[in-house]
């Protein structure tokens, strides 16, 4: 460095030239000049190369210009604060001649190849993969499913203590990612290691040919087999989930035991609880009572441990993986790794090292805005959960595997029709608002006809059984098909106003689709409120406005919640 403490423009890291751009809120890699380069251009020669003046352009007899002195500034009167001088600022006009100049120019294009190379640099850490089924390109308007998959390949060094030895890359973690089209929410569903399923019949490319072949499908085997095993790529473990769950995957992420160390390093460290000391001898893991910050080899043995948690099964193991997701994003979205430069590039050099997607995503304009998408969700609103599982009774007396159970198709079908696990809020008109409040009668009091307006078969009878059997609405009738609408409807006397209120909190119904008119005598000659479902109507529990909560059976957790591991 010289004198004043500038380097040379090689030696600038990139790190402190990410600067905030007000108008898009995005940070921006700009590199600054050099100190030697002036912004303003200086005067132009007005002497000719041999020396010689023109005295016909600059006459003899004009004096030398005088510089105007500055007043000297007096003293302040003895108790009183001298006041700075203010600044005055450059005109709109001014600073447009600043940087137009052609010094700046030149400058302004010397930055922009700097920052064009880092970007560049920053693609080109980036590994793709072409899979069948993932999207092309990604969609800021759009909810998406991202299948986030942690293999237990033990690649890279210091790994060799963990996953399977000589193990191709199954799927050992797998995290299907959900965030809602409105991102006011999203949910992350962890799909156990040791689930049993039929990995359906999938097509994968040769990576050096590029030929599509067809790989055969297995029948009640570990989910994991689905990634790795027979060849099988990420795109057969995106098709498994489809076929598990019926949840259509985007796009997928893949990262290994290198990227756990990598990113946790980036972003600082992890936070993580545990409610009693840990000193594993498998895993190597020490940790004391109560909270601590992990990150590289501590933050990956507190990921792989099983053995100090629970019952030292993968369900257990689960749990943990979630608290530290909970807490990393907690970590990235917050202002100490927002506003600093340097972590920022740590996570960017990090996370466009440590994974590999489709190519549908595989380039860092994408990832960019999938990263964005994904902060806007609070992190009260983002769940974690896991799909609902029993001990495979095929096991015998040893638990190994699990299987799903009743509980899993309602978090299924919340994820599939974009319903929150969590509780939102949305602003609602006034007057439809108004709709819903005021007292609600039980549900066992409420009297209610429906009819089928939805174009999808059995959605009536569905919404019965449900209402009957899990809510205690049990003087509703099904009445058969209406012609078609498009929303929901619900239509009630002003003497049942109590009632439509609590079937509308029940369906989760929008006060819009309320309607005081006049009600309908059912088979026994009784009053009944006429509820038609609509094209909006996605399944029975499922709340008809697409806000709410969905009403499901399983434990959950938010990232806003630190959860220590038992």
């Amino acid at each position: 460095m010289d004198a004043q403490g500038r380097g040379r423009a090689d030696d600038i890291d990139p790190a402190d030239q990410w600067v905030l751009n007000p108008q898009t809120g995005d940070y921006e890699l700009r590199l600054t000049p050099s100190a030697g380069q002036s912004s303003v251009p200086g005067p132009r020669r007005t002497t000719p190369r041999d020396g010689r003046r023109d005295s016909r352009r600059e006459p003899q007899d004009v004096p030398p210009q005088r510089r105007r002195r500055e007043p000297q500034q007096q003293a302040p009167a003895p108790g009183r604060r001298r006041s700075k001088p203010k600044k005055k600022k450059k005109s709109t006009a001014k600073k447009v001649l600043l940087w137009s100049a052609g010094g700046v120019a030149f400058v302004v294009l010397a930055a922009s190849a700097g920052g064009y190379l880092y970007y560049r640099h920053l693609d080109g850490n980036i590994t793709s993969q072409d899979v069948v089924g993932a999207k092309n390109g990604f969609s800021k308007d759009e909810a998406f499913n991202i299948l986030v998959i942690g293999t237990d390949k033990r690649t890279g060094k210091g790994n060799e203590g963990y996953g399977d030895k000589g193990s191709v890359g199954h799927a050992d973690t797998n995290v299907l990612l959900h965030v809602s089209k409105d991102r006011t929410n999203a949910t992350a569903l962890s799909i156990p290691r040791d689930l049993i399923v039929d990995v359906p019949d999938c097509q994968a490319k040769d990576p050096e040919t590029g030929e599509l072949k067809t790989i055969p499908g297995s029948s009640d085997v570990r989910f994991n087999t689905s990634l790795g095993q027979s060849d099988r790529d990420a795109g057969c473990t995106m098709a498994t989930v489809k076929a598990v769950t019926g949840i259509t995957v985007d796009h997928f992420m893949m990262a290994d035991f290198n990227a756990v160390k990598t990113l946790s390093t980036a972003v600082g460290g992890v936070e993580v609880c545990v409610e009693k000391a840990v000193n594993d001898k498998d895993s190597h893991l020490k940790l004391p009572a109560g909270k601590s910050v992990v990150k590289g080899e501590d933050a990956l043995a507190f990921l792989r441990t099983r053995h100090s948690f629970g019952n030292q099964g993968d369900l257990d193991r689960i749990k943990v993986q979630q608290q530290f997701l909970s807490s990393l994003a907690r970590k990235m979205s917050s202002s100490d790794t927002l506003t600093n430069p340097r972590k920022l590039t740590g996570l960017a050099e990090a996370g466009t090292k440590a994974l590999t997607v489709d190519k549908g995503i595989g380039s860092l304009s994408h990832l960019k805005d999938i990263a964005l998408e994904i902060k806007k969700v609070p992190p009260k609103n983002l769940t974690f959960l896991t799909a609902p599982v029993s001990d495979n009774p095929a096991d015998g007396v040893v638990h190994k595997t699990v299987i799903l159970n009743a509980a899993a198709p309602p978090v299924f079908d919340a994820i599939k029709n974009d319903v929150s696990l969590s509780e939102t809020k949305k602003k609602q008109k006034a007057a439809t608002d108004a709709k819903l409040k005021g007292t609600k009668s039980a549900a066992a009091d409420v009297r209610v006809d429906l009819y089928n307006g939805s174009g999808k078969t059995g959605a009536a009878q569905a919404t019965l059984t449900y209402l009957q059997n899990s809510e205690d609405v049990g003087k509703s009738s099904q009445m058969g098909n209406k012609p078609d609408q498009a929303k929901t409807t619900l239509e009630y006397s002003p003497d049942q106003a109590d009632q439509a209120r609590r079937l509308a909190d029940i369906m989760g119904l929008p006060g819009s689709a309320l309607k005081e008119g006049k009600s309908e005598k059912n088979d026994q000659g009784l009053p009944a409120m006429i509820l038609i479902l609509g094209k909006d109507f996605k399944g029975a529990g499922t709340p008809i406005s697409g806000g709410g909560t969905a009403k499901v059976d399983a434990v959950k957790t938010t990232a806003d919640k630190t959860v220590c591991a038992k």
